[in-house]
């Protein structure tokens, strides 16, 4: 079983990526501090579950990031590409789809509302027909891929949710980043809508259970593998009960994920819109289960994007060598920063993470 923590590559050293995320990116369009239904004017972003992640491996940790997608070429595709290309990561696996046939593709939408006090955050997604969607195993030269160099691979349960062909392309993906001796990490990132007409909650998680049998680590928890698990204690109100259920989970899910060696999961209470406690629990064989000094009362502008940040905070940490107590602090931080900032992406630097998991203002032992 591979080990993880590690820097290890094909290549000497040569690696061509750091990390490569699979997903969709989306067109986001946010009306600042106002109402979707009331608004004249949005703001416009780029994001998306796991590309968010990669995204932040580059503008804030300095990993040289890339996504594997597929967009539309016509001008809200390029839209999207510009937005990429200005972030910095590499869209040189993107697959571009022509606007034509008897039902063309599509960029996705999605018209996001930050929330603020009582009032929570709204989503209105629009993802039918996109280009993402249709992606399919054979569509991206995943062997060529690897073999350039990749020091870790990334994918979630947002994009596998999309289609029964993003769900092949994902657990292909993972299968030959391992193949060829690539970490993968997976976000379970359960999202209802997209399994509404796929078979709901139980479909969902059979799909989150083969690939998380993929992966060396797991963001999630046994509620997201097994549709018959309860729902977790409420990590601030009860933390002893819900470190236990947390660990028992783990139990369960080695029965399933023989592979894995890092399961995290964020922990959110929240007080309102505007004001969240944050944390997050962690295990792997050699610490068993740690956690991370949280937040009680962060103050929040916008939550979309928080537990990508988190991702890409323990998965710059682990590729570091960092222990697991101090990947999650970093991940943490990594996730309370970007929920400081309009728009699914982190913008923060890598010593503002530092200096925020050093300090923990309000901080609440987990």
């Amino acid at each position: 079983m591979r080990a993880v923590p590690t820097t290890v590559d094909a290549t000497g050293g040569r690696a061509a990526h750091d990390l490569v995320a699979l997903g969709e990116v989306l067109l986001r369009l946010d009306p600042g501090g106002g109402r979707i239904r009331a608004t004249r004017e949005f703001s416009v972003y780029e994001g998306g579950g796991e590309y968010n992640v990669a995204r932040a491996a580059r503008t804030v940790f300095g990993l040289r990031a890339a996504v594997v997608t597929a967009l539309v070429d016509d001008e809200v595709g390029r839209l999207v590409e510009d937005l990429v290309l200005a972030s910095g990561v590499d869209t040189r696996w993107v697959r571009w789809l022509p606007a034509e046939g008897a039902v063309p593709p599509r960029v996705g939408l999605n018209f996001t509302e930050r929330g603020h006090g009582v009032r929570g955050a709204v989503g209105v997604s629009d993802r039918a027909r996109t280009a993402a969607s249709r992606l399919t195993p054979e569509d991206v030269p995943w062997d060529a891929l690897f073999a350039a160099g990749v020091r870790w691979f990334h994918t979630g349960g947002v994009f596998a949710g999309l289609s029964p062909q993003s769900t092949a392309t994902a657990r292909h993906a993972a299968r030959t980043a391992r193949a060829h001796g690539v970490p993968v990490s997976f976000d379970t990132n359960f999202r209802a809508s997209l399994w509404r007409d796929r078979g709901g909650r139980e479909q969902a998680c059979a799909t989150a259970r083969a690939l998380a049998a993929e992966c060396d680590v797991l963001i999630g928890s046994a509620w997201d593998l097994f549709p018959d698990n309860d729902d977790p204690p409420d990590l601030a109100a009860d933390p002893p009960a819900a470190r236990a259920a947390f660990e028992a989970g783990i139990a369960r899910i080695r029965t399933v994920a023989p592979h894995v060696r890092v399961v995290a999961s964020t922990q959110r209470v929240v007080h309102s819109a505007s004001r969240n406690a944050w944390g997050a629990l962690a295990w792997s064989p050699e610490t068993g289960v740690c956690a991370a000094d949280g937040h009680g009362d962060l103050e929040i502008l916008d939550r979309v994007g928080g537990g990508d940040a988190f991702a890409a905070g323990l998965v710059a940490s682990l590729l570091d060598r960092r222990p697991l107590r101090e990947a999650l602090d970093l991940a943490v931080a990594s996730g309370a920063l970007a929920m400081t900032t309009p728009g699914d992406a982190a913008r923060g630097r890598a010593s503002d993470v530092r200096a925020v998991a050093a300090h923990r203002p309000a901080a609440v032992a987990w």
